[in-house]
């Protein structure tokens, strides 16, 4: 693959995954794009940058055929949390954005597309514990409803058109370079500053809300790895279950107050607590590991240790 178009470079994943596959594919070969003009100066800086609206059709063909792009990785997307105040905005893009990306790539005869989905597919009569690759998906929020409706799309179309549209299902992705933008698992991310810059943090979930997390590094090496990984070995390729490791937020206290030993925590619950109330608490990566060779490298007190030191340094 010589040319790839990132959608939604500016987002927490996307701003840190453009740069990774700039490493690797060369910065003129990875072409970043977003709505907002606000991003990174990295990225920026170190390579090109189109400021492109996924569901203008007409735009996203153009940009392909300008940098003869032969891949996407499509990131553009309305959050869980910002997705329950604006459902018909998740939609549209979500959706929409969606079905523009799958279909230029059909008409123009991409070689692959990432379109990473959630564990927001899942919902309240999922198994919460260890939950299966292949089990029921009757998620509750929009969100998670547009993740369901892709995979399922990326199927069909793999199928339909012998296309080559990949997956995977993201726990909360934890990071120390980006701000959190608008999901249920925020608090992973905005704990880790407060805790560095103000010694508490108020907490939005109750304390034994246990969820699936993922550092960022671990997040970007497993979806560098599915997007390179063998076709013939992909079995579940639209949505594979990911997993690094489960936390409530007091065992996050707890694992900062290692490193940081006077931080305090409080808890004041809001709306993000139904949608997290039902999602899983554990996810089995087994097809992961077995069909692409997925393993973490993180773990939570590797990666507090880490990130600490990160916002230290800032």
């Amino acid at each position: 693959m010589k040319k790839i178009l990132f959608t939604g470079c500016a987002g927490q994943i996307g701003s840190e995954l453009t740069l990774a596959f700039r490493k690797l594919y060369g910065n003129d070969n990875i072409i970043a794009s977003d709505l907002s003009t606000k991003v990174c100066p990295d990225l920026l800086n170190s390579g090109p940058f189109v400021q492109l609206d996924v569901l203008d059709t007409k735009a996203l063909g153009e940009t392909i055929d300008k940098y003869k792009v032969d891949g996407i990785v499509h990131l553009a997307a309305i959050l869980s949390a910002v997705g329950e105040k604006n459902p018909q905005l998740a939609w549209n893009v979500n959706i929409n954005g969606t079905v523009n990306v799958f279909e230029v790539a059909r008409e123009k005869k991409l070689e692959r597309v990432l379109v990473p989905s959630s564990i927001a597919a899942f919902g309240p009569d999922t198994p919460r514990t260890m939950t299966p690759q292949k089990t029921i998906l009757h998620p509750t929020t929009m969100y998670g409803v547009t993740k369901v409706a892709l995979e399922l799309l990326g199927n069909y179309y793999n199928l339909k058109y012998d296309m080559d549209i990949r997956g995977l299902r993201y726990p909360g992705v934890i990071s120390h370079k980006t701000q959190p933008g608008g999901g249920t698992t925020d608090y992973a991310v905005a704990i880790y500053f407060d805790a560095v810059k103000q010694g508490s943090y108020e907490c939005f979930l109750t304390e034994d809300t246990m969820l699936p997390m993922i550092y960022m590094p671990d997040c970007l090496k497993a979806t560098i790895e599915l997007f390179q990984a063998e076709k013939s070995r992909l079995q579940n390729a639209t949505g594979y279950n990911l997993a690094a490791f489960s936390v409530t937020p007091k065992e996050m206290t707890e694992s900062i107050q290692k490193v940081i030993p006077d931080f305090k925590i409080s808890y004041s619950p809001d709306y993000r607590q139904e949608i997290a109330d039902s999602w899983p608490d554990s996810i089995d990566d087994k097809e992961a590991r077995d069909e692409w060779d997925w393993k973490p490298d993180y773990d939570l007190d590797s990666m507090t240790v880490d990130i600490i030191k990160e916002i230290r340094l800032k």
